[in-house]
C-alpha cells in the first residue's frame, strides 16, 4: 500500500491516478494508523514551503513523518521534495531535515517559475530524457544527487539517500517516461 500524505496541499488527484495506473494500491491519508501500515510514504506538494510545513505541524504530522522516515521508503515530489531538506529561505523556516541542504529562490535570467520540459542529466542509465517542471525554488546541495536539469544553472532534479527519494519535477505529468521514473522510485530508486 502506498500512502499519499494528505496535509491539504498537493497535486493529489493526478499523482494518485498515476500510482494506481502503475498497479499499486493507494490511500490518501494523514491518519497515524494508516501511515504506519503503508509500505511506502509519498509526500506530494504544490505551493509555498512555509504554508506546507505549517499545515504539517498543525495536524501533528512532523514527528510522525520523522519517525516513519527511519523505517519506510519515503518519496517527496515537487514541494514534497523540498520539504525533505533542512531549511528554506521561502518563509525562512525549517523543513523535515531528512536530507542535508537548503531550498533557495531560483535567481536566473530565464523566467521564474521554471515551467516546462527539461532534459535530465545523470550518471544513472535511463535518466536522460525530458520531464515536466514547475517551481520557483530549488534545492541547493552537493550530496545525494541522482539527476540534475539545466535551467541556466544546475537544478537538482532527483536526490536519494538510502530510503529517502526526492523528485523536483512532476513525474505524474511527464508522460510515460515520468511514470517509469515514478515506478523506479516506488521500487527503491537508484541505489
Amino acid at each position: 500500500m502506498i500512502a499519499i500524505v494528505d496535509y491539504g496541499l498537493g497535486n493529489i488527484a493526478n499523482l494518485t491516478n498515476a500510482i494506481r495506473f502503475l498497479g499499486y494500491e493507494t490511500i490518501l491519508t494523514h491518519e497515524e494508523a494508516e501511515l504506519r501500515k503503508a509500505d511506502v510514504i509519498v509526500l506530494p506538494g504544490v505551493g509555498h514551503f512555509k504554508d506546507a510545513i505549517e499545515r504539517i505541524d498543525a495536524i501533528g504530522l512532523r514527528e510522525l513523518l520523522i519517525e516513519l522516515e527511519q523505517t519506510k521508503p519515503f518519496i517527496g515530489i515537487c514541494l514534497g521534495m523540498q520539504l525533505l531538506f533542512e531549511h528554506s529561505e521561502e518563509g525562512d523556516v525549517d523543513g523535515l531535515g531528512f536530507l542535508p541542504g537548503e531550498v533557495k529562490y531560483i535567481v536566473s535570467d530565464l523566467p521564474v517559475p521554471h515551467l516546462g520540459w527539461n532534459n535530465l542529466h545523470s550518471s544513472h542509465p535511463g535518466l536522460d530524457k525530458d520531464v515536466y517542471f514547475i517551481h520557483s525554488y530549488k534545492v541547493v546541495t552537493d550530496e545525494n544527487v541522482v539527476a540534475t536539469a539545466d535551467y541556466g544553472q544546475e537544478i537538482v532534479a532527483i536526490v536519494q539517500k538510502d530510503n529517502v527519494i526526492g523528485i523536483q519535477f512532476h513525474p505524474e505529468k511527464s508522460g510515460d517516461y515520468g511514470l517509469e521514473i515514478l515506478n523506479q522510485a516506488l521500487q527503491g530508486g537508484w541505489k
